[in-house]
């Protein structure tokens, strides 16, 4: 598994395309459909995607596969995981499919046999082989990368920050949103990959900015919009890049040290009370169809070979990663959160 992790996050900074053939896969079947129909429901623990977009995916399977209900439960990855591990202590199976912004989680369920191995067609023909686990029991289903994000009714193009050591600055006081590592997986990830690259002393001295908690890696930016604060910190660039297309006063910025890798995997559950619809919805979650949508509305990367980048957009391999080992990460997660809450009070 550690070899697994690490040539991920390799192989999606260099874009390698080998394909994950070698998997058996599990193609969508009317015996397979049938059988869903008959469950007649699948739920769905969203731990990465906004609640709406997660909404617009279950009515869009509902209107694919009709007569069968998709109920989405949205939360941040984090809370996913802690809600999934008090669920199994006490024997409730609820959940089908998972996806959260933290493959760590991923790990450990596989480890403990939490997840059943099954590979969706697509992900089978038209991913890279690093974007699927060993076994079959997980697979990327789109990446983001942590970007800053700044208003421009109130700042311009060349006041606005470049980098995250530019958020130091003190003219930046009280005017800086960012979100929280114990709620969401992408700032868990960020957190750890910051603190490596520019130590913990850069987190000590942005505490001193006087800046606005959130929870998820989204509200940073939804609070930028609003012009509740200038600068998010750690936005997550899709958020970022839609917000703007809608006509929002908002602009990206990659920022000069690197932007962290975000990648969300999904799996479905071993003892998931709906098996064939639970599998069904991953097979529609890593089609063509499901992943073009992901990209062209919600503005997420996708690595499925058959996908368009939508243009006018800064595209993945133009943009500086910094990644890291999820082995590690989930090695060293209730430290991260418990520094970062002692160093912002929060």
């Amino acid at each position: 598994m550690l070899k697994l992790s690490t040539a991920f996050v390799v192989s999606a900074a260099l874009g390698k395309r080998a394909r994950a053939a070698a998997l058996e896969p599990s193609p969508v079947t009317p015996t397979l459909i049938e059988a869903a129909r008959k469950e007649g429901r699948v739920v769905w623990y969203c731990g990465a995607l906004d609640l709406l977009e997660a909404e617009k995916f279950g009515k869009a399977f509902e209107a694919k596969y009709p007569g069968i209900s998709v109920r989405v439960e949205r939360s941040g990855s984090e809370r996913i995981y802690q809600r999934i591990g008090q669920e199994r202590q006490s024997r409730i199976h609820a959940v089908d499919v998972v996806n959260t912004a933290d493959v760590a989680h991923f790990l450990e369920w596989k480890t403990k046999g939490w997840l059943v191995s099954y590979v969706p067609e697509d992900v089978a023909k038209h991913f890279p082989v690093s974007h699927v686990d060993a076994a079959g029991t997980y697979a990327i289903l789109n990446s983001n990368v942590t970007a800053i994000g700044y208003n421009t009714k109130l700042l311009k193009r060349e006041d606005a920050p470049k980098s995250f050591a530019d958020l130091l600055d003190p003219r930046w006081k009280g005017k800086i949103v960012k979100a929280h590592p114990s709620f969401s997986g992408n700032i868990l990830t960020t957190t750890f990959i910051l603190a490596r690259e520019l130590g913990w002393s850069y987190f000590e001295r942005l505490a001193q900015q006087r800046v606005l908690q959130v929870q998820s890696s989204s509200d940073g930016p939804k609070k930028v919009a609003l012009g509740e604060r200038a600068v998010s910190a750690d936005g997550a660039d899709y958020q970022l890049v839609a917000l703007k297309e809608h006509g929002q006063s908002v602009e990206v910025v990659y920022p000069a040290e690197g932007s962290p890798l975000l990648p969300v995997a999904s799996a479905v559950f071993q003892e998931a009370p709906n098996p064939n619809a639970a599998r069904l919805l991953q097979s529609y979650l890593f089609s063509v169809e499901a992943q073009q949508v992901s990209v062209d509305t919600f503005a997420h990367h996708s690595v499925h070979a058959l996908v368009k980048e939508k243009s006018g957009r800064t595209p993945l391999s133009a943009i500086k990663l910094l990644t890291c080992d999820p082995a590690e990460l989930a090695a060293r997660s209730e430290e991260i959160k418990e520094r970062y809450s002692k160093i912002f009070g929060v």
